[in-house]
């Protein structure tokens, strides 16, 4: 029997049969394909975390082989990534950042040094990432290797470390701690600020955490810190132990 080529029947089992074709085929792409890209993903977050290091210019091979040798630690604090480097006998903490710009997300990785003159603890190294900004203008947050740099040495806190005091503004009036924003991009520059404020307000107590005592920030500080020579006493006086008031 010759099939009708024309009828309603035929075009419907026809194109049904394709979908299905074409669904298993997408399928099989994506299912061999993903260990890929799940590979490219975290090279790619390997590479910022080390770019936040102030190590960069190497290819995939070379980042993977110094980062298994700075990063001594990977950990989630409150939802937060939170990982332990070493370079050159240094501890560093490097902190996973999270925000919103004006088009889209925007993240980051900020290593921080122990810094007693500064408050306690200072910027050592500072990357940031965007979902979809404008090109030239909020996308230098990303493209533009000068202005990360300049929050290197910045101070995190004030020297009772009750407040997050790095700040990224308009005029800089105190250049210990703030950073210029990037021109033209001022939302997008309040996005990064916003995001650095959220980050280490969790430290101090100014971004609710829901926790009963600050004492575990001493206590997992300590931990980190253990093999510095800094005294529990000095520690403690950096970050003031202190219950968290709820609103």
């Amino acid at each position: 029997m010759k099939l009708n080529t024309n009828s309603n029947s035929y075009i419907i089992i026809y194109s049904a049969i394709l979908v299905v074709i074409v669904a298993f085929l997408l399928a099989f792409v994506y299912k061999a394909l993903k260990p890929m890209q799940d590979r490219n993903v975290e090279l790619d977050r390997k590479i910022q975390v080390l770019y936040s290091l102030n190590i960069r210019n190497l290819d995939g091979a070379e980042a993977e082989a110094k980062y298994k040798e700075v990063i001594e630690e990977e950990s989630d604090f409150m939802g937060n990534e939170l990982l332990i480097a070493e370079i050159d006998g240094e501890t560093l903490m490097v902190y996973g950042m999270k925000g919103m710009g004006l088009w889209g997300g925007i993240s980051g990785y900020m290593s921080v040094r122990l810094d007693p003159e500064k408050g306690g603890f200072s910027v050592y190294g500072a990357y940031f990432n965007h979902e979809s900004e404008t090109a030239g203008l909020g996308a230098e947050i990303k493209d533009s290797q000068e202005w990360q740099e300049k929050f290197i040495g910045k101070r995190i806190f004030d020297e009772d470390c009750k407040h997050v005091v790095l700040s990224v503004v308009k005029k800089v009036e105190d250049p210990e701690c703030q950073v210029d924003c990037v021109t033209g991009a001022t939302l997008t520059s309040n996005g990064v600020d916003e995001m650095i404020k959220k980050t280490f307000g969790l430290w101090t107590g100014e971004y609710d955490l829901d926790m009963d005592e600050s004492e575990l920030k001493y206590q997992f500080l300590k931990s980190v810190l253990s093999g510095s020579d800094i005294s529990d006493a000095e520690l403690k006086k950096m970050i003031k132990v202190k219950k968290v008031e709820k609103e």
